[in-house]
């Protein structure tokens, strides 16, 4: 195992100095109960928006933490969810009067412990609401969760939520809006390589030279199949067509009309072979009749080091690009300032 680390014990606790170290002006840092703040939150007034999850997925959660997004994120161990305490303390820190909204991946832990803390913030009489993602179309269920995974919706649906939180929306309207979201995104992922997660030191899995693994979870979950591995426009394929299927219902992708699209990287693979995917993918939305309204391109929910990518495509409306357009202001996304 080669990694930039000090002791593999120590690994998110001193991820999150640097994260305050290079972010002093726009970020705060709960170095004690490992939460990232927004500066000046609580906004009064403003309904609060929290997530988190385990380390490892970097820029999720945390590098979304700011104006046009969340106004806390909590850090478990990597690949762990947070424990209920850190989710009450930053619940309540972002309280400013207007409740607070949990977004919450779907996997086991963190549902558990997003719900317990929910229950410790009503007893302060903090309003707290609850959206879970699950936008894997892979598998039905997996090694940590009832149900489909929460994947690449979680980014789209933190940034859309979150403009729509800006403009003063209410609690309840937050919600119907990211149950929306969450209803019409669908994200499917494909693995070249392991991970390594520190406090193992080897990797999660074994793949061969010439395979890949369709479908893999963001924790390394084993995913739909093990394929002998193809060119990129036959992995695209892979990727797209389940994807339209199961959000239009139709092989074709008629019916999805206007979309966002993500082609993420899961941590290893670099922005030439991401950018040569991209290209395969749009060119398979076009021929499907899909519009690709906007798109992101980059590492934006990954797994450690995993070699890999994952396309979510989401229906969008005027409303939804509206609010992908307004000024976002994070580590992780930024434009409109």
């Amino acid at each position: 195992m080669k990694k930039l680390i000090n002791d593999a014990g120590s690994v998110v606790a001193d991820a999150l100095r640097g994260v305050a170290a290079a972010h002093p002006d726009r970020l705060r840092v709960d170095l004690e109960h490992r939460i990232v703040y927004r500066a000046g939150a609580p906004v009064r007034g403003k309904v609060g928006l929290v997530s988190g999850g385990g380390s490892g997925h970097e820029p999720l959660h945390g590098g979304f933490v700011g104006p046009g997004m969340l106004d806390a994120a909590c850090a478990g161990e990597v690949f762990t969810s947070p424990v209920p305490e850190q989710m009450q303390v930053a619940t309540e820190a972002v309280d400013g009067g207007a409740g607070v909204l949990h977004i919450v991946k779907n996997y086991t832990g963190d549902v558990m412990n997003f719900e317990m803390a929910a229950e410790l913030a009503a007893e302060s009489d903090i309003r707290v609401e609850t959206v879970i993602t699950d936008d894997d179309v892979a598998v039905t269920d997996s090694l940590y969760t009832a149900g489909r995974r929460g994947v690449g919706v979680t980014v789209l649906l933190e940034k859309l939520v979150g403009a729509a939180a800006e403009e003063g929306r209410d609690l309840d309207a937050l919600v119907w809006l990211a149950r929306r979201i969450n209803g019409h995104g669908r994200s499917m992922g494909l693995a070249l390589t392991s991970c390594t997660v520190p406090a193992a030191g080897r990797p999660t899995f074994d793949l061969g030279e010439a395979e890949f693994e369709l479908g893999i979870g963001i924790h390394g979950e084993p995913g739909r199949e093990r394929r002998p591995l193809a060119p990129a426009r036959e992995l695209a394929a892979m990727l797209v067509e389940p994807v339209l299927t199961d959000l239009s219902g139709q092989a074709s992708g008629s019916g999805v009309g206007d979309a966002i699209v993500m082609l993420n990287g899961m941590g290893g693979t670099p922005l030439l072979e991401l950018y040569l995917m991209y290209g395969e993918v749009a060119a398979i939305l076009e021929k499907s009749g899909v519009r690709v309204a906007r798109c992101l391109v980059g590492n934006y929910i990954t797994s450690l080091e995993m070699a890999g990518c994952s396309l979510t495509v989401l229906r969008a409306d005027d409303e939804l690009v509206r609010l992908w357009d307004a000024p976002v202001n994070t580590p992780g996304l930024r434009w409109g300032c």
